[in-house]
C-alpha cells in the first residue's frame, strides 16, 4: 500500500493546520514539536508565527539540540537567547532537549555503520513528535528534509559530531560521505523506534536555497516556492518533494538540483528504505 502524501502549494500558517487535521493523526500525550530555530544571520529559516497555529493546536512544546560547531548555538546558553531573539519564547515553550547531560544512547537495530543514536535526554518528557522541516538545500547532505530533521535535528550536540563522523566525532568533517548518509538513515530511525512511530511529519517548499539554515549566511533561495506537504512517512515525505523539485518548470531549479546530486542526497531516502521504517512509493494527495 502505497503512503499518502499530502500537498497543497498554498503556504499559509492556516494551510499547515488544514493539512495536519486531513492527515487524522492525533498525536497523543506530551507533545515535543521538532524545529529548526534558525541560525543568526540566516535569512530562510520559517520563523514561529509561520508554525503558531499548528504547534498551538497540538499543544506541543518546541524542541531543539545543541549544534556541534561554532555559532550561535553551540551552547545551552547561547541557544536559549537566540530563540528568544528569533521569537520562539514569545509563543511557546521550549525545551533544548541537551541542555545539560548526560545524553540518552537509543539503540539503531538494524544499524551498520552506527548501532547507536545519542539524543537530549530530555526527550524522555515527551510521547510523541511532530517534525516541522523546512525543505531545501544543504552543503553537506545535499538536501534537509523531514529524515535530517530526526537524526541530526534530534542528535544531541555530541551525537550531531558521532552521526557525522560515522561513529567518530573527531572525524566530523572528514568521514567517508556516503558512510555519513547512511549514518544519517540509521540514526532517524532510532528515534521512530523510541516513539513508536507516534511521529507527524510537515516539509515546506519555501524559501529554498541550496543551504541550510544552519548557515548563517546562506545563499538566498534560487528556486521558488512550491507547497506544504505533510505524511506520517518521513522516506515518502522527502522523496515527494524531491520529486517536485525534479519536475518543477522554474528556472533555478538546476542549482538545486546540482546541490542535490553532488552531495548524493537521494543516497540518504535510499538507505532509510532499506531500514524498511517508510516507503518511496508514494500517493501525492493535493489540495486546494
Amino acid at each position: 500500500m502505497k503512503s499518502k502524501v499530502y500537498f497543497a502549494k498554498e503556504i499559509t500558517a492556516k494551510k499547515v493546520l488544514e493539512l495536519y487535521r486531513l492527515l487524522g493523526k492525533e498525536l497523543l500525550g506530551n507533545v515535543a514539536v521538532k524545529v529548526h530555530s534558525g541560525e543568526r544571520g540566516n535569512q530562510n529559516f520559517l520563523k514561529p508565527d509561520f508554525w503558531k497555529p499548528v504547534i498551538e493546536y497540538v499543544n506541543g512544546t518546541v524542541v531543539e539540540c545543541n549544534t556541534a560547531y561554532d555559532g550561535a548555538r553551540n551552547t545551552t546558553e547561547r541557544h536559549e537567547k537566540l530563540m528568544e531573539e528569533h521569537g520562539w519564547t514569545k509563543y511557546f515553550s521550549v525545551d533544548i532537549l541537551d541542555a545539560e547531560g548526560p545524553d540518552l544512547v537509543l539503540p539503531i537495530r538494524k544499524g551498520k555503520n552506527i548501532t547507536e543514536n545519542y539524543v537530549g535526554k530530555n526527550i524522555v518528557n515527551y510521547d510523541s513528535m511532530l517534525v516541522l522541516s523546512h525543505f531545501k538545500g544543504h552543503p553537506m547532505g545535499g538536501y534537509g528534509g523531514a529524515i535530517k530533521q530526526l537524526s541530526i535535528g534530534v542528535a544531541s550536540s555530541y551525537g550531531k559530531g558521532y552521526i557525522h563522523g560515522v561513529g567518530n566525532p573527531d572525524n566530523f568533517w572528514t568521514s567517508d560521505h556516503d558512510q555519513f548518509l547512511e549514518s544519517m538513515a540509521e540514526a532517524a530511525s532510532s528515534v521512530i523506534d523510541y516513539f513508536k512511530g507516534n511521529i507527524v511529519y510537515i516539509n515546506v517548499m519555501k524559501n529554498m536555497s541550496v543551504d541550510c539554515d544552519c548557515c548563517a549566511k546562506a545563499e538566498d533561495p534560487c528556486i521558488a516556492d512550491i507547497g506544504i506537504l505533510i505524511s506520517d512517512d518521513p522516506i515518502a515525505i522527502d522523496q515527494a518533494c524531491i520529486d517536485l523539485v525534479y519536475a518543477c518548470s522554474d528556472p533555478g531549479k538546476p542549482h538545486l538540483i546540482e546541490r542535490i546530486e553532488s552531495r548524493n542526497g537521494i543516497h540518504t531516502i535510499e538507505k532509510a528504505a532499506e531500514l524498511g521504517y517508510g516507503s518511496r512509493d508514494y500517493e501525492l494527495i493535493e489540495v486546494k
